[in-house]
């Protein structure tokens, strides 16, 4: 657990990537696999996310990132997107997939199926988007752990302009809406926060124990 603390206490939100390293196929898939892994909220996983390697689309997307260096230097782009769509056909396939893994009746899983229907399917649009972003943010913070555990730098980021990278990636198409994005690869030497001690909260502010 030590270990674990030291790679956290290691990472940090990374200003300027070294455009010249790259993130090995095999890291990037343990953090995918990471991120598939991640809780969510009946396990219905409503979101989506887009890997971008390819530098001419990181180039035509940063102006919509503001600029940022991050979006082109880093190795991947990860821009993860919520789901427009999730009503009873979304609930069908989950229900499906649930008794095709597992190898159970679809019956079996009427009363997970009766509670979304109760549930997230009542929901308002905006209670939905709501809902589902809060889902994003759990897949993104276990992919910064699994990043830190490797020695991979992130950046996880809000500052972008959401309907810009949706009309470029063509998400709307899709029932999809970005949210968040997070650049991966390996700080640059020139990247001065890496040395700046880490700012939390104390423990007695943060926690309330009883």
């Amino acid at each position: 657990m030590n270990n674990y603390l030291e790679k956290l206490h290691w990472r940090y939100a990374t200003k300027k990537f070294n455009p010249e390293l790259t993130v090995s196929d095999d890291h990037l898939e343990t953090l995918l696999e990471a991120i598939r892994l991640s809780a969510s909220s009946y396990g219905l996983q409503p979101y989506e996310v887009i890997v971008i390697k390819d530098s001419e689309m990181r180039e035509k997307l940063k102006p919509a990132a503001f600029g940022q260096p991050q979006i082109t230097d880093s190795s991947c782009l990860l821009v993860f997107a919520y789901r427009t769509d999730i009503d009873q056909n979304y609930l069908d396939e989950f229900i499906e997939n649930n008794s095709q893994t597992r190898n159970l009746p679809k019956e079996d899983f009427q009363g997970l199926k009766d509670m979304i229907q109760n549930s997230v399917l009542t929901f308002s649009e905006n209670e939905k988007e709501v809902w589902a972003s809060r889902q994003v943010y759990i897949a993104i913070g276990n992919l910064l752990s699994a990043a830190a555990e490797l020695k991979v730098d992130t950046c996880p980021m809000e500052g972008f302009n959401p309907d810009e990278f949706d009309e470029i990636l063509g998400l709307k198409s899709k029932n999809l809406k970005s949210v968040a994005l997070t650049t991966i690869g390996y700080r640059s030497e020139e990247d001065q926060l890496q040395n700046a001690k880490k700012v939390r909260k104390s423990k007695e502010s943060l926690f309330t124990r009883i």
